[in-house]
């Protein structure tokens, strides 16, 4: 397997919770509805998934080791601007969350301002796959020997199994932080 596999894979299942956001943005704006619980949900998906695991392992692995080689410029500029869209999306995501947290006190307010927020996340996503799927990951492959592929792919598998535990470490500790008044 190419280390490219699992990340198309990841690609994948982001491309399905794009699609239930998408469905959500839609309600919102014709039904003045918001699922706050599903809005939740995806905001932890697009944080934990698709930016600790999905981007982590992008750039701390294999923009790590490309970075490393002598890439065609055109390349290296995918590559940058992948990086700053990786920036672009936290920046998102993190105006989203906080646009749902604060519709929860003024409902009418922060719904257009969801909405806008989640149709910029619903078109940034596939144009951000595609140009990773179709323009760099093959191109990336001839910059690496099958020895550094098979490493990155070990790197992978360790990278993700530390994850879940740092995710529920990060929960206990706010909780912990919460039960003693220290919010």
């Amino acid at each position: 397997m190419k280390p490219i596999g699992p990340l198309m894979k990841e690609h994948r299942l982001i491309e399905r919770m794009v699609r239930v956001l998408s469905q959500q943005v839609t309600e919102m704006q014709e039904e003045n509805s918001v699922n706050t619980d599903l809005l939740t949900l995806a905001v932890d998906f697009f944080r934990t998934y698709a930016d600790r695991t999905h981007h982590g392992k992008e750039e701390d692995i294999l923009f790590r080791e490309l970075a490393k080689k002598k890439l065609s410029p055109n390349d290296k500029k995918i590559m940058q601007e992948l990086v700053e869209e990786h920036v672009l999306a936290r920046k998102m995501v993190t105006a989203f969350s906080e646009a749902k947290e604060s519709y929860r006190h003024s409902k009418t307010e922060r719904l257009a301002s969801m909405v806008k927020i989640g149709k910029q996340l619903v078109a940034f996503y596939p144009a951000h796959i595609a140009k990773e799927d179709e323009e760099f990951f093959y191109s990336c492959l001839q910059y690496l020997s099958q020895q550094e592929q098979d490493n990155m792919l070990q790197e992978f598998w360790k990278f993700d199994r530390k994850l879940i535990h740092d995710k529920y470490l990060s929960i206990v500790e706010e909780a912990e932080k919460k039960e003693h008044g220290l919010r």
